[in-house]
């Protein structure tokens, strides 16, 4: 028996990720797939904001001698910056919310579709979709292929990541990392300082050149040929601002209305009632005045080993066993051990009428011959148990009935040979 890994030599969670996510610094940070992207998009922000203060804001320093009001354009730049940076970071570099992955499908939501009278098991068959009632509206859940779970309401599979996103969002490339449960408020805090930082550098350009204007340069011309950084902010300020605060205004009314991307975008035609909609205060303190949940995975623990249960007994085995589990030899032998069974019961109920019940040496003769012939079927149970329970033998002949559809109101008397041969 193979003896178990001691805890340090075990392998880690973040070392055998299934999905596609990167980690750094030994598992404490998880990036997803397309994490170069975050570069790109970190570089948009630090380029623009340096050159605004090397060719801008420097000399905006002595515009406001009053209390060197110019230093706090120069320092509202660095600060907005930083934050804006601080917030890509963490929203790039946490886990979103992903859903544990199972190593199994769920084995209570398998059941057969139909079932005979003679209890022959049906086709087996698993649902893909399921309801669950969400304040009070019935949600549809789907069962994921890949991770072999029911996904939970607002639910959905990242493609790109190969992962479950709880109350997933969508899959930003500008971050490189998905928006769902876990980050989004901090997505959301980026986009909007983004537009913020865009406002902000467009405007302080426009007064430089203003203050230009009233100097050495009269027309605004002069003025931009003077200074071109200042030129190439106004246009690459007024580009952005409408992709990052279109975004800012988008996610401002899903927020509003409690909707994530995805809802909006697959179910806005499907006119379905919103279950998650609880008013447009109490949306927004669900977003931003909630506790963000911790995360489901702990990546840097050692992978737990599953703990096997012992070997169980043959005969617990057959009892617990689902129905459809048996293969089809011991279908039939079950099928032949209850016709032997049956056989058997009806043989000697025939012999005992016949030597008409008196003789108690005959009857424990018959008793030993069944007990030989029962041998050859461990399943099938002997006489002896009905000659020394009667009770428990009338009640399983009550049984039989009962599978046939025949109701009686007295014990069942023994059974006449014409019924024997029947069931022979």
């Amino acid at each position: 028996m193979a003896q178990p890994q001691p805890q340090s030599q075990r392998q880690r969670v973040y070392e055998a990720w299934k999905g596609n996510n990167r980690f750094f610094f030994g598992g404490r940070l998880i990036f997803g797939p397309d994490a170069k992207s975050l570069l790109f998009s970190v570089a948009l922000i630090f380029v623009p904001v340096a050159v605004f203060c090397a060719f801008v804001a420097r000399h905006l320093r002595h515009q406001f001698p009053a209390y060197n009001a110019g230093y706090a354009i120069l320092a509202v730049a660095i600060v907005l910056a930083i934050y804006v940076l601080s917030l890509l970071f963490i929203t790039a570099a946490q886990d979103p919310g992903i859903v544990p992955r199972a190593s199994h499908p769920p084995e209570e939501e398998f059941h057969y579709d139909n079932l005979s009278l003679a209890d022959t098991p049906g086709r087996l068959v698993f649902p893909r979709v399921k309801d669950v009632m969400v304040n009070g509206v019935p949600v549809k859940v789907k069962y994921c292929e890949t991770c072999m779970v029911f996904r939970p309401p607002r639910c959905s599979h990242c493609s790109i990541c190969n992962n479950c996103v709880e109350r997933f969002d969508h899959h930003c490339p500008w971050v490189g990392q998905c928006i769902g449960k876990r980050n989004y408020r901090y997505f959301f805090l980026f986009v909007s300082s983004a537009s913020i930082l865009c406002i902000y550098v467009f405007a302080m350009s426009a007064l430089y050149i203003k203050i230009l204007m009233d100097g050495d340069y009269p027309t605004v011309w002069k003025a931009l040929k003077h200074s071109p950084a200042s030129l190439a902010l106004l246009i690459y300020c007024f580009i952005c601002l409408w992709f990052v605060g279109g975004l800012t205004g988008f996610h401002t009314y899903l927020i509003s209305t409690n909707q994530t991307t995805y809802e909006n975008f697959r179910y806005r035609a499907d006119g379905r009632p919103n279950a998650y909609d609880r008013g447009c205060m109490n949306n927004f303190l669900e977003v931003f005045y909630t506790k963000v949940p911790p995360s489901k995975h702990k990546f840097r623990e050692p992978i737990q080993e599953e703990a096997r249960a012992p070997p169980a007994n043959r005969a617990v085995e057959r009892e617990e066993e689902p129905v459809g589990a048996r293969t089809k030899v011991e279908d039939d032998l079950d099928i032949g051990g209850d016709l032997l069974k049956i056989s058997q019961r009806h043989n000697y109920d025939g012999i005992d009428i016949e030597m008409g019940g008196g003789d108690r040496n005959s009857r424990n003769e018959a008793v030993s011959n069944s007990k030989l012939i029962s041998k050859t079927d461990a399943q099938a149970p002997t006489v002896e148990d009905e000659v020394q329970h009667p009770s428990r033998g009338e009640r399983s002949r009550s049984s039989d009935l009962a599978s046939e559809g025949i109701t009686t109101s007295a014990p069942v008397s023994k059974p006449a040979f014409p019924f024997r041969r029947e069931a022979l």
